[in-house]
């Protein structure tokens, strides 16, 4: 692997943010506990990451304590970037997990700059920072008081039930800054979730969390995507995941249909064969060759389909493509997509 490989000192600007020489590498750690799955933990250099100016993010700044995820969820769009330590995207990115294992102090120090201008942190964005490797290694205590401490605002978005350990911390943080929290649950029949997310919380279990957050206070939002054409579009399927998303107290939906990135598709496709062959000749209709979103006639036709359900259950929505074209505002006004009822604005 490059970052193994590599000459001491010697930068690698191919490399991720925190992996650019192997000075970084502190060991590479197998467990019994986390069977078929190697720890390489390292000692970062950077701890924020500014998301591209071209990017249709609304959100300016990431916090990435984990590259790779045990969650192994065949669709994740964060595959490719594993290729960036010589690694693929498919079994290395669910076995192979680098840990920034000191990711909470320098992201104190970074915020802790004259210069930091306090926008919002979004966590979750690329991989899972709540994946089982955290509870392990308990990264995301020291990150949360990081940004607390500095009046940062920041989000969460998770797949794991991990976020319930921290909901205290989170609770007592909120009184200080702005937090969003989401949860992904994009499959609510077992089987195929089971198939398609085989290392996340069950669905239920995601459910219950969502619970918990909304009882801690949090208007939470669950993020309904990726559908899955042919799938999870049915009307039954979506009325019951949206039944059951309201019944656990979210208040607000973000849905969205599949899109394979390049560094996505093989390792897709190759599930695809394997457990839906009768779909093969369909999706490659909805993905042909480079082709990364689904066409935009079946993307309006779900939209048709989903937004009455959404309104029926009394949620709140955005589509994942509702995302404004304008230029993404600036760290001096951050994006606040939740605030707690009981907390007032803050101003930075």
């Amino acid at each position: 692997m490059r970052w193994q490989g590599q000459e001491l000192g010697v930068a690698d600007t191919a490399a991720l943010p925190g992996m650019e020489t192997v000075d970084g590498l502190v060991r590479s750690v197998t467990t019994p506990e986390f069977a078929g799955i190697t720890f390489h933990e390292v000692l970062c250099k950077s701890a924020l990451n500014r998301v591209p100016v071209q990017s249709r993010m609304l959100f300016e700044w990431t916090v990435n304590p984990y590259r790779g995820c045990s969650h192994a969820c065949v669709y994740c769009f964060a595959r490719g970037t594993h290729t960036y330590l010589d690694l693929d995207g498919g079994r290395d990115f669910d076995t192979q997990v680098v840990v920034k294992v000191n990711v909470a102090e320098v992201l104190q120090r970074e915020l802790s700059r004259g210069s930091w201008q306090r926008g919002q942190v979004n966590l979750g964005t690329n991989t899972d920072p709540y994946q089982r490797a955290e509870g392990r290694y308990a990264l995301m205590p020291g990150i949360i008081d990081a940004l607390t401490t500095s009046g940062t605002p920041f989000a969460i978005l998770t797949k794991g039930t991990l976020l319930r350990r921290d909901l205290p911390l989170l609770s007592a943080a909120a009184e200080q800054v702005d937090i969003d929290i989401a949860m992904s649950i994009a499959v609510f029949d077992d089987a195929l979730q089971q198939s398609i997310e085989p290392g996340t919380p069950t669905t239920a279990a995601r459910l219950a969390t969502v619970r918990a957050a909304a009882d801690a206070g949090f208007r939470v939002r669950v993020f309904l995507m990726p559908i899955l054409p042919h799938l999870t579009d049915s009307m039954e399927l979506l009325d019951d995941a949206l039944s059951r998303i309201r019944a656990a107290g979210a208040s607000e939906v973000v849905w969205g249909a599949l899109h394979l990135r390049a560094g996505v598709k093989p390792w897709f496709f190759e599930w695809l064969e394997r457990e839906h062959p009768e779909l093969v000749s369909s999706y490659r209709g909805l993905f042909p060759g480079v082709a990364t979103y689904a066409p935009k006639g079946y993307r309006q036709w779900l939209a048709k389909r989903i937004r009455p359900l959404i309104a029926a259950h009394g949620l709140r929505a955005r589509a994942d493509e509702d995302a404004p074209e304008a230029p993404r505002r600036s760290s001096l006004t951050p994006v606040r997509l939740v605030q707690r009822p009981t907390q007032p604005a803050m101003l930075f």
